[in-house]
């Protein structure tokens, strides 16, 4: 038997149904994320006493950087999962980018946005 170069339409679908779940999610956490950014639901120092308004400050300008950490990466995260439905899409998903080979489902379902197998990805950190 040849071995498969590609998934079937039925397990592409199995797939953008795993993606569009994640996605949705993703973007909501990002959108709560850049509410918090901006700083949307009031809780800032305005009201404090000026003892505690400099501590308060500071570490709301790390909790800040933090927020905004967490949101680009929480980004990043949405264009791979948007990248991964234009893979379906071509009929190119599932397939790593620099082996050429299936990667396997269990990896997919885990990992949706996955364009390296693990053997590829384990190359790569030597």
């Amino acid at each position: 038997m040849a071995e498969k170069t590609r998934y079937s339409d039925v397990e592409l679908e199995e797939f953008r149904k795993i993606i569009m779940e994640k996605l949705e999610l993703a973007q909501r956490d990002y959108e709560l994320l850049k509410s918090s950014i901006m700083n949307k639901d009031g809780n800032d120092t305005d009201d404090t006493s000026p003892t505690y308004k400099v501590l308060e400050e500071g570490a709301s300008t790390l909790s800040k950087e933090e927020t905004t950490r967490l949101a680009a990466r929480q980004q990043k995260f949405i264009q791979g999962l948007q990248a991964a439905l234009i893979r379906i899409e071509n009929k190119t998903y599932g397939i790593c980018r620099e082996t050429g080979k299936l990667i396997p489902a269990e990896r997919l379902r885990a990992v949706p946005h996955a364009t390296l197998s693990i053997e590829a990805k384990n190359e790569g950190k030597k």
